[in-house]
């Protein structure tokens, strides 16, 4: 593992204010990162729930066109926990998360201190009724493209929207049907075509996770599926997926990616650690090297213990002269980078 030069806690639940004063925020993280001028721009997810709570129901939060946000309440013995965000009603099997979530824009100087808070983003589509998650920003000519994941009772679908300022986001509509999630847009086209890695969710287990690539003549139509990588070790075991865009370095593409351990107890989510791989310049598709073990793991307080505990999730990375600041975020709670060597990133990849 890398040693880093610095981590910093960036963000917490209580340094956002909620949506509604009614709510409370419980998870402040995975943010999309991009710098913008002399700034760093960070679009964090918010995760929110009802502050008040009625004993032997479970509030399960939700958006809709007519109201906004609204909550069902379900009796706890019609519910299983399958973990800390996610339950199932044991009549119909179908599940539901305990929270929903939106965007909150937030500016930085020097993509270590939080500057200012900016405008917010709520979910505005029936595609987005149980919220919106895991911003993915990519600046391709004068505009910056987000890929997010859109919750629905239709399951994770990945959605593409745009902005030029992030005062407002244009939405362009889903891309990726459910299930699929952690899609990265390459911030360059290749032999004229833009290219995407995703992560489809299966549920049969006819092989160990995997990531996918896919190509695109206008950002919106995506074909050319194929094959892109699975994780031989256990650290990936459970989950591998995008963490932010690609980034063009000297030899080729950088890709931080995540894996998860597999749970070892019901209603763990396993272990979540970032790792790297190097891309052909000319041909993404062709991997020329994947290090063999994380380059982050779960270290801190804040890392371990939260609302999902052990969680590192990359989603952003800014090049800063000889290092690289890796944004992440910790245990589904904080918002939080990690400065890394550009040289020790390079070893591990040699």
């Amino acid at each position: 593992m890398i040693q880093r030069l610095a981590t910093h806690l960036l963000l917490r639940p209580e340094d956002v204010t909620p949506s509604h004063p009614d709510w409370e925020v419980i998870g402040v993280f995975n943010p999309g990162v991009v710098r913008h001028g002399d700034l760093t721009i960070l679009l964090v997810r918010v995760a929110e729930r009802p502050r008040f709570q009625r004993p032997g129901w479970t509030a399960l939060p939700r958006w809709e066109r007519a109201t906004g946000y609204t909550v069902d309440w379900s009796p706890n013995e019609h519910l299983e926990a399958r973990d800390p965000r996610v339950v199932c009603h044991l009549h119909t099997a179908l599940v539901r998360l305990t929270f929903i979530s939106h965007f909150r824009v937030v500016v930085s100087r020097d993509g270590r201190t939080v500057d200012h808070m900016g405008p917010t983003f709520l979910p505005e589509n029936e595609m987005e009724e149980y919220g919106i998650e895991d911003a993915r920003i990519t600046p391709i000519g004068a505009r910056f493209y987000i890929t997010y994941v859109a919750v629905s009772r239709h399951g994770p679908a990945t959605a593409l929207a745009s902005t030029e300022d992030f005062q407002t986001l244009e939405r362009h509509g889903i891309i990726f049907c459910p299930e699929n999630k952690d899609v990265v847009l390459f911030p360059e086209q290749v032999d004229g075509q833009y290219l995407a890695l995703h992560r489809p969710l299966g549920e049969m287990p006819f092989a160990r996770p995997e990531m996918w690539i896919a190509s695109s003549p206008d950002l919106r139509a995506w074909g050319k599926h194929q094959y892109f990588f699975s994780g031989a070790s256990d650290w990936e075991g459970g989950r591998v997926g995008a963490g932010p865009p690609p980034l063009e370095v000297e030899g080729g593409w950088l890709e931080i990616y995540h894996g998860n351990r597999l749970p070892q107890v019901v209603g763990d989510v396993g272990a979540y650690c970032a790792g790297a791989m190097l891309l052909a310049e000319d041909d993404p598709k062709r991997i020329l090297k994947v290090g063999r073990e994380p380059i982050l793991e779960p270290q801190t307080n804040f890392e371990n213990e939260g609302f999902v505990n052990k969680v590192v999730f990359p989603t952003g990375i800014v090049p800063e002269d000889d290092r690289l600041l890796i944004y992440y975020g910790a245990s589904d709670k904080y918002c939080a980078m990690v400065e890394l060597a550009r040289e020790d990133l390079r070893q591990v990849l040699a």
